[in-house]
């Protein structure tokens, strides 16, 4: 297998060839959703739920890159293009993911969510970063070896915590957990600290996960009805974001130069406005849902008019 760098990596799957044909697809999408008769307000089919949580892992992960973003461009001197950066965050988090996540019906009552929480946290804990560090040491990699077995071990205490929720808020008896502690990480620009391209693409999956977690856990606690139990959902978010997410993305060198990260981010907005987005408010279109279909196109809107913002920001940036 052919070495692949990190940033290509996390970001190759904004790599996808733009042609001319993509762009036109946002209109015609967003004219057949108008078209077509909307069916019944129900879940979403099979493959529109698939889209729109590939769509939301996508968002999630764009908020929690481009908050790294902003503060390497403070760290540069950019302040404009840092707010620029948390700003389009915020409407990643805060708009395109908490959307999506409706439609989707991600949010159930504080048990399910508490028991989606606990399934998850036990998967990583106990099959996915463990294989990912026994496989980081197999291959070399002993400091990411190292960092996959403390994140299995945190994970593992998060679900012990939710656990414990768990029977708080179907007995109404016991203890909520108190949060966890957050020991805020720092991510120093430059290449990655790993050589395996294993290694990368595990690190690029638990990016992922862990800034799917973070917005999860957000709308879990906005939701939830304890206020101890918001209280567990955003103190652990936080954990998953500034502490897991962030140590990983200096082991696979996420951070680059402003400038770098700009054009990632270019290179990001326009694969979801001219390919992605457009893709999936079709595939919605010929399913009948119409809702889904319609968000689909205006987030491809949206993701334009951010790919256009960062390309001034980084014309400015190269006068």
């Amino acid at each position: 297998m052919i070495p692949i760098s990190a940033r290509a990596l996390i970001t190759g799957v904004f790599a996808i060839a733009l042609s001319a044909q993509a762009g036109g697809a946002l209109a015609s999408s967003a004219a057949s959703a108008e078209e077509t008769p909307a069916k019944a307000a129900d879940a979403p089919s099979p493959q529109t739920r698939k889209d729109l949580e590939e769509s939301m892992r996508g968002e999630a992960f764009a908020n929690a890159s481009y908050l790294l973003y902003a503060t390497q461009a403070q760290q540069e001197g950019h302040q404009s293009v840092a707010r620029l950066f948390e700003r389009t965050a915020g409407v990643e988090l805060g708009e395109h993911f908490k959307e999506e996540a409706a439609l989707s019906g991600l949010v159930g009552d504080d048990a399910a969510n508490v028991r989606d929480t606990i399934s998850g946290e036990k998967y990583e804990s106990q099959t996915m970063y463990p294989r990912f560090a026994q496989q980081a040491e197999a291959d070399g990699d002993t400091q990411a070896a190292d960092r996959f077995s403390e994140v299995a071990q945190d994970e593992g205490k998060h679900a012990r915590a939710f656990g414990a929720a768990l029977k708080a808020v179907e007995s109404g008896q016991g203890t909520i957990p108190e949060p966890p502690q957050v020991k805020a990480a720092q991510v120093r620009q430059g290449k990655a600290e790993v050589r395996a391209s294993r290694t990368r693409a595990n690190l690029d999956e638990a990016m992922h996960g862990e800034a799917l977690a973070h917005a999860k856990y957000q709308l879990y606690a906005e939701h939830a009805k304890d206020p101890a139990l918001a209280d567990l959902f955003r103190g652990t978010g936080e954990v998953e974001l500034r502490e897991h997410f962030t140590e990983e993305a200096e082991l696979a060198g996420l951070v680059g130069t402003t400038k770098d990260n700009l054009t990632s981010a270019i290179a990001g907005e326009r694969y979801e406005s001219q390919t992605m987005y457009p893709t999936f408010a079709k595939r919605a279109k010929a399913a009948g849902d119409i809702e889904a279909a319609t968000r689909f196109a205006h987030n491809a809107e949206d993701e334009a008019g951010h790919a256009r913002s960062f390309q001034n920001a980084l014309d400015q940036l190269q006068r």
